[in-house]
């Protein structure tokens, strides 16, 4: 039925959570915040809500990469209750705190990136699922509104990169999933039949209801189980196929 997939990657193939859970107890340990901050699980709860919160905001267009990655830290780390009045960057032999400034969260931010970008941890039958693909027959391409630098990193790391025939990038496109012009630019790249062309992802806004509305077919990884809704985002429940594990996929495919 099918000749080509687009598969999202984060939390879909790439355990981008489990990753970064990772890498933010290396950021933490890394800029001696214990000293500063004295509820560690709240750092890591108010980063949680605030990223999610932006990655929606970022994904509708209504915010850019660079404030983004900004503020996703400034207000966690501004968790702290003594922050001393500095815009010098962090040393921590001197023992102060900078402000949560916009030049401290980019430092913060690259480093927690780049750990990020080594960690090669994948979802559960990640490997075993794009081995069947592959040799089915699938054209694979990957769909994602991650950063280009951070998304080929993981992509070489997680050992994933060599089952994509195309690599489909939100900062290529210009604009991010859930965005109708996305799913243009993917066809224009991949050549891929619309008519036989299926995507695979685990936001049931960004991949699957911008999908649909692009005429796609769907198939919804709900990873955690959730309830579906009925609707989403005032649009009819947008999903085909719904699968909680990846290796169920293979009985679809």
């Amino acid at each position: 039925m099918y000749t080509d997939l687009f598969v999202d990657f984060d939390d879909t193939l790439y355990d981008t959570h489990g990753n970064a859970v990772i890498a933010l107890t290396e950021v933490f340990e890394h800029f001696h915040l214990a000293d500063f901050i004295a509820d560690e699980a709240e750092f890591y709860r108010d980063y949680w809500e605030t990223n999610v919160m932006l990655w929606d905001k970022y994904a509708h267009g209504l915010i850019e990469r660079d404030y983004l990655i900004v503020e996703r830290f400034r207000h966690p780390l501004a968790l702290g209750a003594a922050l001393a009045d500095c815009t010098a960057p962090f040393d921590p032999e001197l023992g102060d705190f900078p402000e949560a400034t916009r030049k401290f969260c980019l430092e913060v931010s690259d480093y927690f990136l780049a750990r990020c970008a080594t960690k090669p941890g994948v979802v559960e039958g990640a490997h075993a699922l794009m081995d069947y693909l592959k040799s089915r027959g699938y054209r694979l391409h990957m769909t994602s509104n991650g950063f280009h630098e951070v998304q080929y990193s993981k992509l070489h790391a997680s050992g994933l990169f060599e089952y994509f025939d195309t690599i489909i990038l939100s900062e290529d496109a210009g604009v991010n999933k859930p965005h109708a012009d996305f799913f243009r630019y993917a066809f224009e790249q991949t050549k891929a039949p619309r008519e036989t062309t299926l995507m695979i992802g685990d936001n049931i806004v960004t991949d699957i209801l911008g999908a649909k509305l692009a005429g796609l077919p769907t198939l919804y990884f709900n990873r955690k189980g959730t309830p579906r809704p009925d609707t989403v985002e005032g649009h009819p429940d947008p999903v085909d196929y719904e699968v909680n594990c990846l290796r169920a996929i293979m009985d679809i495919l």
